[in-house]
């Protein structure tokens, strides 16, 4: 296959991406009604391990690392997926699902800075434009939209940018890692970091407070479960495996650029499943973000 339709294959998959992150925002949401942030991420991504797991096992998926392997990928693993989760779902207990997607917005902004630096990735005028367009289609949302900005607005806003920040970080530092390593070994690295990293928080703090039945509550509501099904599945080992896997074929700032499709499907998504009002500043920051998101990649 040559390396044209390798990049076709990528693309195909950072929009399937977006798409998953999208809705992410809504299952989230469902989730933290029924529990606390710490005990959703835990069976978050204990779902997503043992989906990793299970092939491993059977011996359908064979993997080749050593200790150093592991240790080289350990700081990958911090920022995605443990602090990009971590600060985005505590931030969502503090913001709308569709502002959240909102603020993702800012990762391309992130990413083209810092793989301008550490990456020597180099955009031409035209791409920053059209980078610039993009992110000016969510601020308009955002602005006519009217937020607000009270104190646990700022809370839940500045969680989430430190969400982005999390993931502008792992785009430029798994962009190396990615010619070393297969796609599927970085994934099953990363989420069982963040797998024994979120169950041992979450064990530890019920332990300290003597509510461990209460880490096993969640499980027995149906919409908690659906809801941990597609985080942990779809959202943590789908978007891990497939972020690796585009991160391995095209520039981390084209990647991110995907992030503000993804604001726009948490936007449809609220509309559909949360009866949001769509208004007319929203079809009009989306025909930008479309256009931002194109120009990006193909100028």
């Amino acid at each position: 296959m040559d390396d044209k339709k390798h990049k076709n294959i990528a693309y195909g998959a950072a929009v399937l991406y977006a798409f998953i992150i999208g809705f992410s925002f809504l299952f989230v949401k469902l989730a933290l009604t029924v529990s606390d942030p710490i005990d959703t991420l835990a069976h978050r991504f204990t779902a997503s391990f043992l989906a990793i797991l299970i092939p491993v096992l059977l011996g359908k998926i064979h993997l080749s690392f050593t200790t150093k392997d592991m240790i080289q990928i350990l700081p990958l693993a911090l920022l995605y997926p443990a602090l990009f989760f971590g600060f985005q779902i505590s931030g969502l207990v503090y913001t709308t699902s569709s502002e959240a997607g909102i603020i993702l917005a800012s990762t391309p902004v992130l990413t083209m800075f810092l793989a301008s630096y550490f990456l020597k990735e180099k955009n031409n005028y035209l791409q920053n434009l059209s980078l610039g367009l993009s992110v000016a289609g969510v601020i308009y949302i955002l602005a006519m939209k009217g937020a607000s900005f009270e104190t646990e607005q700022i809370l839940g806003t500045s969680l989430l940018f430190l969400s982005s920040l999390s993931f502008a970080g792992y785009s430029v530092l798994a962009r190396p890692l990615t010619k070393k390593f297969k796609p599927l070994e970085l994934t099953f690295i990363m989420l069982t970091i963040a797998f024994f990293t979120f169950n041992i928080l979450a064990l530890i703090r019920h332990g300290m407070n003597g509510t461990i039945n209460e880490y096993f509550h969640p499980l027995s509501d149906p919409i908690f479960l659906i809801s941990i099904l597609y985080l942990g599945v779809l959202s943590s080992l789908g978007t891990s495996w497939l972020s690796n896997y585009v991160l391995s074929k095209i520039e981390a700032s084209k990647m991110s650029v995907f992030g503000n499709l993804a604001t726009l499907i948490s936007m449809i998504a609220g509309v559909i499943f949360l009866q949001e009002q769509l208004e007319y500043y929203h079809i009009i920051g989306a025909i930008m973000i479309i256009a931002g998101i194109l120009g990006t990649n193909l100028l």
